[in-house]
C-alpha cells in the first residue's frame, strides 16, 4: 500500500529583515497507514514548521508532499479533508459549552444540525467525556480540554491525525490517559497519528517509529528500540535541550533551586 504521508525534499525558507532563514531544509519521510510516528527534535529543529506544511497551514518553498494521496499544493482541500490537526495551544472557545463547540465544528464540515449533534454525542462517548457536554470549555481541566481538542479534530473522521506536543503541561495522570486515547485511535479505528513531542518517554511508549530532526533535516530514523541500540547517547545529545537540569543548594532551599531547560 502507498504511504499515507509522503514527503520528498520538503523545505521552508522564511524571508526576514536579516536575510533568509531555512527552517526546514529538505525533509524526506514516509508514514504508513495505521502507524504512530513520533517526530522529535530540539527547539527550533523545524518540527512545527513541518507539521504546519503537511496540514496546509503553511505553503512549502521547496519539495513535494502528499497526505492520503492529496498533494499539498495542488489539492489542499483534499489534504484538509483527510487530516485532523491539534495545535500546541488548542483552539476551543472558553465561553461556550463543549456540546456547542463540537456541534459548531460539525457544521463547519457541512454536517446537518442533527448529524452534528449526533457526532458530538458519539465523540464525547468514545473519548470518555460524555458527562462534560454541557460544561463550558473554559471550565475544563487541561486533560479534559485536550480530549476536546482531539474530538474536534476527529469530527470529520480523518484518516490522519496530527498532534503537536499534545501532552505539554499535563500532569502525569492526564498524560497517561491521553496516551491510552492515542493508542486506541490507532488500534480501534486505524487512525494514522503524526505526533511531535519533546518527551523521550512519550515517544518511546507511543511510537511505532521515530523520525528525529535537527536544524531542519532528518538526522535519525527507525523504531525506538533500533534507534536506542544503534545510536544511544547521540540521540540524547541531539535532544539535550528537552531535559530539565535542576540544581539544589541543600534541603532547606530546594524549592528555590534554579531550573535550566
Amino acid at each position: 500500500m502507498p504511504p499515507v504521508i509522503s514527503a520528498a525534499g520538503l523545505a521552508r525558507t522564511f524571508q526576514t529583515k536579516r536575510g533568509p532563514v531555512e527552517a526546514v531544509r529538505g525533509i524526506d519521510l514516509t508514514v504508513r497507514e495505521g502507524e504512530i510516528l513520533g517526530f522529535l527534535g530540539p527547539n527550533g529543529a523545524g518540527k512545527t514548521t513541518t507539521l504546519r506544511m503537511l496540514t496546509t497551514l503553511l505553503p512549502p518553498t521547496g519539495g513535494t508532499a502528499t497526505v492520503a494521496g492529496c498533494d499539498l499544493v495542488t489539492d489542499p482541500a483534499g489534504v484538509r479533508q483527510a487530516c485532523g490537526y491539534v495545535a500546541q495551544s488548542g483552539g476551543v472557545d472558553p465561553q461556550i459549552s463543549v456540546r456547542e463547540e463540537l456541534v459548531t465544528q460539525g457544521r463547519l464540515y457541512r454536517l446537518t444540525k442533527d448529524q452534528a449533534a449526533a457526532r458530538a454525542e458519539e465523540l464525547a462517548r468514545d473519548l470518555a467525556f460524555a458527562d462534560l457536554l454541557d460544561r463550558k470549555a473554559g471550565a475544563l481541566s487541561g486533560g479534559q480540554r485536550r480530549r476536546l481538542d482531539i474530538a474536534m479534530a476527529l469530527t470529520h473522521r480523518p484518516k490522519v491525525l496530527f498532534l503537536d506536543e499534545p501532552t505539554t503541561g499535563l500532569d502525569p495522570g492526564s498524560r497517561a490517559d491521553l496516551w491510552d486515547l492515542i493508542r486506541g485511535l490507532r488500534d480501534e479505528h486505524g487512525t494514522t497519528v503524526f505526533l511531535t513531542t519533546h518527551y523521550l518517554d512519550e515517544a518511546d511508549a507511543l511510537s511505532d517509529r521515530l523520525v528525529i530532526v535537527d536544524k531542519g533535516m532528518v538526522v535519525a530514523e527507525g523504531t525506538p528500540t533500533a534507534l536506542k541500540l544503534q545510536h544511544g547517547g547521540s540521540i540524547d545529545a541531539t535532544l539535550q535541550d528537552t531535559f530539565l537540569a535542576i540544581t539544589g543548594r541543600g534541603p532547606a532551599t530546594a524549592d528555590a533551586a534554579p531550573v535550566a531547560v
